[in-house]
């Protein structure tokens, strides 16, 4: 019967878990990067560098929403569209002294950079850590 079940559906009624919903903040303006250090002194805040026309870069937000597990208020989130806004992916390297790579994430505490990865890698931060 478990072959069948694969190949024509299965009467199981398991429950969906929901999504999590990522509270992500628009990075759009440069003056934001200077509110993210000054912010970064009270609580941790991450910068997620996107490529929308990029498959892998996809495939990780994907991987990085699906695990995402953080409470309300706990960090706040900035998404970084990297077509709409490469000066700003400029600014961000330079103000954080890391190098651009895409997809990346940032996290950012005291006004510096504590982890940063790229990639798949980026699905190995444990956010719950920079709390």
């Amino acid at each position: 019967m478990g072959l069948f079940n694969g190949l024509f559906g299965n009467n199981d009624k398991k429950e969906k878990k929901p999504s999590p919903q990522v509270p992500w903040i628009a990075l759009d303006h440069v003056s934001q990067l200077e509110k993210i250090a000054e912010n970064s002194k009270g609580k941790p805040q991450l910068i997620f560098k996107h490529s929308t026309t990029c498959g892998i870069s996809r495939m990780v937000l994907n991987m990085f929403t699906s695990k995402y597990a953080l409470e309300a208020g706990q960090m706040d989130l900035y998404f970084l569209d990297l077509h709409a806004h490469r000066d700003i992916s400029n600014e961000v390297a330079a103000k954080f002294q890391v190098m651009h790579q895409s997809p990346q994430l940032l996290i950012i505490k005291n006004g510096v950079v504590v982890q940063h990865d790229s990639h798949g890698a980026i699905a190995e931060i444990a956010l719950e850590n920079h709390i």
